[in-house]
């Protein structure tokens, strides 16, 4: 197995954030042709998901996770900014983990799919994710 974790500039704000390319520029400089893409994200806040970006699905997820688990005050979790314990309970709905195909060399996406970085956190302005191919 490779393995290696990179650092995203989240910023204060809630995002989805496309790291298509990043998973591209990992499996190019591991050589390998096939096997399994695995993603993860070592944080209690954050999660990885694979959805359509550029035509409103992204802000279309920001908005259903802000219907789902609201910025206010009902959690019990409550250090941070306020609503903080939501950012908590979202990889129960948007895991902290994913996984893509490897075929010839490349992902094996749809053709409208990217594999996003998904934080609520605004507290954590950096997050890691770890990729690991296994051949």
């Amino acid at each position: 197995m490779i393995s290696e974790t990179r650092a995203f500039r989240t910023g204060g704000e809630e995002v989805v954030l496309d790291i298509t390319d990043a998973c591209r520029d990992f499996l190019g400089g591991t050589g390998e042709r096939e096997g399994l893409l695995s993603l993860f994200v070592p944080h209690a806040t954050a999660g990885i998901a694979i959805i359509e970006t550029g035509a409103g699905s992204d802000d279309d997820l920001l908005a259903a996770l802000g219907d789902l688990l609201p910025a206010d005050d009902r959690w019990r979790h409550r250090h941070g900014s306020p609503g903080h314990g939501r950012s908590h309970v979202m990889p129960a709905i948007v895991p902290p983990h994913a996984t893509v195909p490897v075929l010839g060399g490349r992902l094996a996406l749809g053709t409208w799919q990217s594999v996003c970085l998904v934080d609520l956190n605004v507290d954590n302005v950096v997050r890691e994710v770890r990729f690991s191919l296994l051949s």
